[in-house]
């Protein structure tokens, strides 16, 4: 992917417009250890020491206008500044005359925060106008807000139909590992897919399936892979509508030469929720009237044997109903079994990715991506607005 890299970028007394999403950060659990925020901080240190003057353009919520106080980025100013061990200062006038007048006193290696892009009705309708006094905040735009790439918002695809542009270092990082997951792979390619809902994952399945050497599958959508074989699967979730597209899943990766690996065994509940009697079974299926909340043991030394000797591996969706804790041990195990594994390991999805933090093993993975949806898109093989717009009509490499 020929995109231009901020290590590229000439910033030198330099008024720089960085795009981040603070949205991701919880506003609960604000610390200088949230993972979203540690993760844009090394684009930052670049700027800084590269003597750039850094505004800071980000997010929060769906105001309705600037009175909504409790959208204001402010609090979040002080994070970042103990987090850089660096003073960022905050904005909080919605006047960009004011915005731009601060730009302008900007001395090299500071870094402002600007107050919510929400405040403003033109951000999300991609205004002309707006962008026009956006990019007068500027010299150089760098996005480092992967997370949003799908969206077309004035601060991602506007600014650079103006300014010089470049993708931040994660930025870069995110499409770089999910455009080579689909062209480069180093085989055996195995994909682990769970989750609830078949249908959201559906998409991806089908665009994976030529890539990939075999598929693993848990969660909530191998029941309705289960159910199309006439499996047993109790009231565990399925969706109707995609019996029989699973069941043509299944034959036609047979015919690609896929292996699909589903459930032997599982942990059940009597009823959805954490205080309910559980028990495991195996080759008899789910029982009439109990739900599939985990995967069981077998189930896991089968991954295990799969994942042995994979040369990458993509991780997609939890194993079971983790939200519950008595039923997270079949991914928290995963991530333990993966965090070994000498293959190029990509986790993506918000419930993975919280999986892998809450194990402490986040070190032991190959990339953690920030995108969430976005991710799942570029799999499809959509090309991005976000990434488009700093394309600006080059070739895909």
């Amino acid at each position: 992917m020929n995109l231009p890299r901020v290590e590229q970028a000439d910033v030198k007394s330099k008024r720089i417009l960085v795009r981040i999403d603070l949205e991701q950060i919880e506003l609960q659990s604000k610390n200088t250890e949230n993972p979203s925020l540690q993760r844009f901080l090394p684009t930052l240190e670049l700027l800084t020491k590269r003597g750039g003057r850094v505004l800071l353009l980000s997010h929060l919520g769906i105001p309705k206008n600037s009175s909504e106080t409790r959208w204001s980025l402010g609090p979040y100013a002080e994070l970042i500044s103990k987090s850089l061990n660096q003073k960022v200062r905050f904005i909080s006038s919605t006047n960009l005359e004011e915005w731009k007048e601060v730009s302008l006193q900007l001395q090299d290696g500071e870094i402002v925060l600007l107050e919510n892009l929400n405040y403003f009705s033109e951000e999300t309708e991609c205004s002309l106008e707006f962008i026009k006094k956006l990019s007068e905040l500027g010299d150089v735009f760098v996005n480092e807000a992967f997370s949003l790439s799908n969206k077309k918002l004035a601060s991602t695809t506007g600014l650079p139909q103006i300014l010089e542009s470049y993708a931040g270092s994660l930025f870069f990082r995110e499409v770089d590992i999910f455009y080579h997951l689909l062209s480069r792979p180093t085989k055996p390619f195995v994909a682990i897919l769970g989750g609830s809902r078949l249908s959201v994952r559906w998409r991806v399945l089908n665009t994976l399936l030529t890539r990939v050497n075999s598929f693993l599958i848990g969660g909530g959508i191998a029941y309705t892979f289960l159910k199309s074989r006439a499996v047993p699967v109790g009231n565990s979730i399925i969706e109707k509508d995609y019996e029989v597209l699973a069941h043509q899943f299944i034959e036609k990766a047979g015919v690609e030469g896929v292996q699909i690996q589903l459930p032997i065994d599982h942990v059940i509940a009597e009823s959805f929720s954490e205080n309910s009697k559980i028990k495991s079974v195996d080759k008899m299926g789910i029982l009439d009237g109990w739900f599939g909340m985990d995967i069981g043991s077998k189930t896991l030394s089968a991954f295990e044997k799969a994942i042995k000797n994979a040369g990458t591996i993509f991780w997609l969706g939890p194993m079971g109903v983790i939200e519950f804790e008595k039923f997270a041990n079949g991914t928290q195990k995963l991530a333990k079994i993966l965090s070994k594994s000498s293959a190029k390991t990509i986790v993506s999805g918000k419930d993975t990715v919280s999986m892998v933090y809450r194990s402490k093993l986040e070190g032991k993975f190959t990339h953690i991506s920030t995108g969430n949806g976005v991710c799942i898109e570029l799999l499809e093989g959509k090309l991005l607005p976000g990434v488009q717009a700093l394309l600006k009509n080059k070739e895909i490499e």
